[in-house]
């Protein structure tokens, strides 16, 4: 990934301050947030808390509160420090950070759970520049995703080095059977593959495309259907498949990554020109 300058520090909190992050599953394994090392911190001592949402300025936490945790809201005037942690793939030791922050407000989660509870806290001084980066690299990579939706990367030895791909060569699985193929392009929405097969059995199947990049641990997998075929010319064993991807299955770090990519191209675009 590249270098996040002070100035895209700053456009990320002044485009995004407002904007709540909810953590779901995508958005943990995104961003690698450590979720068992999220605590509230007061007078030297730890509730264990859930991030539910985030932005640069406010979050929403979920919190088994005991009467330990009252007194000390009440003795510190509802202020306490925010821990978040985050895995780094780079190194072994997580980054962790606390923010200042107040309590506005408790409400309970579920009636049936006794004292859990969703606790509302603004952050009482601008988050660290890690928190910013964290989420701007995530908003920022949503919203081009959006405007950059049928932008394709034609894969080749270079944008395979920009991307990070391991290899153009992969699988997709089609009606949960492997199936060799290799990647001829790739988008936000879809990618067009190539393999051996009979086109007019391949369209209208569900496809998961397979995607292995340098930095990253695990295959991403690319959930899908085929929507068309092309013509290989001179290969009538070979068919070109079109796929659209799944909007609401394609992971955010696939997303991040791409817009990684385009934004590359940009300085190299504006190097260039100068």
């Amino acid at each position: 990934m590249s270098i996040v300058t002070s100035q895209q520090l700053k456009n990320y909190y002044n485009y995004y301050k407002e904007i709540e992050v909810n953590f779901n599953t995508q958005v943990i394994n995104a961003t690698g947030l450590l979720t068992n090392q999220i605590f509230f911190k007061c007078a030297g001592n730890r509730w264990p808390c859930v991030i539910y949402s985030t932005s640069m300025s406010h979050a929403k936490v979920i919190a088994n509160l005991n009467p330990s945790f009252y007194d000390a809201a009440k003795k510190a005037d509802n202020l306490f420090q925010l821990r978040f942690a985050f895995r780094r793939v780079e190194k072994s030791d997580p980054l962790t950070f606390f923010i200042a922050a107040k309590i506005d407000g408790f409400t309970p989660y579920e009636k049936k759970k006794g004292d859990l509870n969703f606790i509302s806290i603004h952050y009482t001084q601008k988050p660290p520049d890690d928190l910013i980066e964290i989420l701007g690299l995530l908003l920022e990579a949503k919203e081009c995703s959006k405007n950059r939706q049928a932008e394709r990367i034609v894969i080749t030895l270079d944008s395979s080095r920009v991307l990070g791909l391991k290899s153009k060569d992969t699988i997709a699985y089609i009606d949960e059977l492997p199936r060799k193929c290799l990647i001829r392009d790739i988008a936000f929405g879809g990618a067009k593959i190539i393999m051996i097969g009979i086109a007019k059995f391949l369209i209208d199947k569900q496809i998961v495309l397979k995607v292995a990049f340098e930095d990253e641990q695990k295959i991403m997998s690319l959930p899908g259907k085929v929507i068309r075929n092309e013509e290989v010319s001179g290969r009538k064993d070979l068919t070109a498949l079109a796929i659209q991807f799944d909007e609401n299955k394609t992971p955010l770090a696939f997303k991040m990554r791409m817009n990684q990519y385009f934004k590359q191209l940009h300085k190299s675009y504006t190097h260039n020109k100068t």
